[in-house]
């Protein structure tokens, strides 16, 4: 349903989080279903590096349940590792406009906010056309009077089937269209301080997660691609689960790739998890990742001394870019 007006969307959206949690991997076909939450992963054994020179990591983002309300979390979760991120990634519900606020303490403590815009039971096609431009054009005012780095994400991992936009919902022309439009207004409107990130979902065909190349709205419209994927089992390790879908976006666009949505659960063996994230981050050549450290279903956040200290290991080797 469209909203008829913006609302606050801190809690709402933790409370969203974690029903698409459910819907992801607690679905009638239980089983299959929480090893779809990512990728099928074939290999149990820790896989070899991929043929890539090692390259510093340079972002390193942050999504707290409590954002775009505060950025209090945001701070606690940069102590607690002891480096700050750079990027400080929040949701926006259909309708919202953009949270200066928060844009504006993401700069204070030197990061570049990453708004993932959600058209949630929104008609893709009168996006398209031009139906939602009054919002699109306030939206793009308000990003262009900031002055400062916007990353801006729209219908993220719709190559999956848990969200209205995605996957067997609403077409891949339909999306494209919709980007596309989104973009050339907001570039019309002089909004030119927008990276635009094209985010996806892991890919797993059998799972009902398709490769995302229908999807792509080309590279005039697209800054940094975001790929989503989480370790949900301790055999799971960084090659076999995003490699595929770092191959599939190669084969697209060699845009920077961002892990935009990442995490692992305590059960799993979290601090060789992140050991595991940053080195693959570095092998591949990638831009960095974004921590979702925050409960939907399995608790992501960092709060063993463990899994701290391997963060702490890890934002090491971080090299933070020019503004």
């Amino acid at each position: 349903m469209t909203q008829a007006e913006p609302q606050p969307t801190a809690r709402r959206e933790h409370g969203q989080r974690a029903a698409k949690w459910l819907r992801r991997h607690v679905s009638a076909v239980t089983c299959a279903a929480v090893i779809l939450g990512a990728v099928v992963v074939v290999t149990l054994a820790r896989p070899s590096a991929p043929p890539r020179s090692a390259q510093p990591l340079r972002y390193l983002g942050v999504y707290e349940a409590s954002a775009p309300r505060s950025y209090a979390d945001v701070d606690t979760f940069a102590q607690a590792i002891g480096k700050q991120p750079n990027l400080a990634c929040y949701y926006s519900n259909w309708l919202e406009p953009f949270q200066v606020g928060f844009a504006t303490s993401a700069a204070e403590h030197g990061a570049v906010p990453l708004v993932q815009i959600n058209p949630a039971h929104v008609s893709l096609t009168a996006i398209a056309t031009g139906q939602y431009d009054a919002y699109l054009r306030a939206y793009a005012a308000a990003v262009r009077s900031y002055h400062r780095r916007v990353i801006l994400s729209f219908g993220h991992e719709m190559n999956g089937w848990w969200y209205s936009w995605g996957y067997l919902h609403s077409s891949p022309a339909a999306f494209v269209a919709a980007w596309r439009h989104i973009v050339t207004l907001f570039r019309a409107q002089g909004a030119v301080n927008v990276t635009w990130l094209w985010t996806i979902n892991i890919i797993n065909p059998k799972g009902g997660i398709p490769a995302p190349a229908p999807w792509w709205p080309g590279s005039s419209y697209v800054t940094w691609v975001g790929i989503d994927g989480y370790y949900f089992k301790p055999s799971w390790w960084f090659a076999p689960l995003f490699g595929p879908t770092i191959k599939a976006v190669h084969a697209l666009t060699r845009a920077p790739i961002l892990i935009a949505e990442t995490g692992a659960a305590p059960a799993v063996g979290q601090p060789a998890k992140i050991g595991d994230l940053f080195a693959g981050i570095r092998a591949y050549g990638l831009l960095g990742f974004v921590w979702f450290n925050a409960e939907a279903i399995h608790d992501w956040r960092l709060k063993s001394p463990a899994a701290i200290a391997a963060f702490r290991r890890g934002v090491k080797a971080f090299r933070r870019p020019a503004p």
